[in-house]
């Protein structure tokens, strides 16, 4: 019921189903479009990844109360033709819905946005439409791009893995920043990725549309030899001290395949296990230090919201063909926008406001109940030993405030 109060407070699954065309014959259809797109999302927020799932689940008391009905809920033969209708016109038209989410997360304008860029692998279950095998994965996968600013998700685009980390990101990125600047003019955009999205169009678009960046580069002799001073004061500070030597510095840097030199950004770091030297790319003017350790490494947060997008399944990307997968992923994106959005709305200032996605759904969602149905209402009941009642008490009044 909390996922319901949530959409109900958020307006989500309303504003997919408008963008979402249903060409079925409606005096011959059983369930709304609607109802199974809540259906399937309150499903994969749950923890039930499969439709054959819903061959039980459509006879749960309380999930029905969730969608909205009495009577069972669709089969999974059902969902599964609603996955089927999906195109790129859809995919595109679910995108815009991702992110004027987002854009109605805030109540003023922002400052500064970073978007954090990022690749990931779906393993694939079969000889899939789309499927590659990539060798750094050392796996047949598809290479989904996400795009996240702090822990709200923007994009969530299947990809084959038959391109780099970087495939479509200078068009992603241009849309996201024509989109956010519609809305926030004055607003400071930063683009933050790891090195498979150091590539020269995207840097080169970035500098011309005024986008910040700071991004990560592999290790090449050249940036070896103008690192070397840093790298030699951690050598010999660790064999001085015997303790973990880190040492910042700068210097330009042009690459044979870059139209201009850029500020590089070195920390050189030798350890127990030996050197560990890492380069980013940047055209921010902070100093070495503070662009890599407090503005470079809090990347790293992006990398747990994937983990928790993982936990709700966008990686079970098994329809065979292209579109059906796509639309997998992006019911996966719901699902986790939904869940930010009970933590974000609803359970702040409670032991429960930091936790992961899975954790919240044991702890919040998937509690014991009892489901009582007549004419007139209709009441759950949970046990008064409910170990996060307050939590939950709060929860309700949070989201049906305002």
């Amino acid at each position: 019921m909390l996922l319901r109060e949530t959409d109900q407070k958020l307006g989500l699954i309303q504003a997919v189903n408008r963008v979402i065309q249903d060409t079925r014959e409606r005096g011959r259809c059983q369930h709304s479009q609607v109802e199974l797109l809540r259906q399937r999302i309150y499903g994969l927020a749950l923890g039930y990844e499969d439709l054959n799932d819903h061959q039980a689940l459509r006879h749960d008391g309380a999930i029905q109360t969730a969608v909205g009905v009495l009577n069972p809920l669709a089969s999974p033969s059902t969902l599964h033709r609603l996955e089927q209708r999906h195109d790129k016109q859809s995919a595109v038209a679910l995108h815009e819905v991702l992110l004027q989410q987002f854009i109605a997360s805030f109540s003023k304008a922002p400052r500064e946005l970073i978007l954090d860029f990022d690749a990931t692998h779906n393993i694939v279950h079969g000889e899939q439409e789309g499927r590659y095998f990539n060798g750094f994965y050392d796996e047949y996968c598809f290479l989904p791009l996400y795009v996240f600013c702090g822990q709200h998700l923007l994009v969530s685009y299947l990809r084959p893995a038959s391109r780099g980390a970087a495939h479509h990101a200078p068009a992603v990125l241009k849309l996201l920043v024509t989109a956010l600047r519609k809305v926030w003019p004055k607003v400071r955009i930063i683009l933050r990725a790891d090195g498979g999205f150091c590539v020269p169009r995207l840097l080169n678009w970035c500098d011309s549309a005024g986008i910040e960046y700071v991004i990560g580069m592999a290790s090449n002799s050249k940036l070896t030899a103008k690192a070397g001073i840093w790298r030699l004061l951690s050598l010999t500070g660790y064999k001085a001290s015997g303790k973990p030597q880190q040492h910042y510095g700068e210097f330009p840097y042009k690459a044979r395949t870059w139209r201009q030199q850029r500020r590089m950004i070195v920390k050189a770091e030798h350890n127990p296990l030996g050197n560990n030297t890492r380069y980013v790319v940047t055209s921010l003017t902070d100093s070495p230090k503070r662009i890599y350790d407090e503005i470079y490494c809090a990347r790293g947060n992006m990398e747990n919201c994937i983990k928790e997008q993982k936990s709700l399944f966008s990686e079970r990307t098994s329809c065979h063909h292209w579109w059906p997968n796509q639309l997998r992923l992006l019911l996966s994106g719901f699902a986790y926008v939904l869940m930010h959005g009970l933590r974000r709305l609803a359970l702040q200032n409670t032991v429960l406001e930091k936790c992961q996605m899975d954790t919240l759904r044991l702890k919040l969602l998937k509690i014991g109940g009892v489901v009582i149905r007549n004419t007139r209402r209709i009441r759950i009941l949970l046990s008064s030993n409910f170990t996060y009642q307050a939590v939950f008490e709060k929860a309700v009044l949070s989201l049906r405030s305002g």
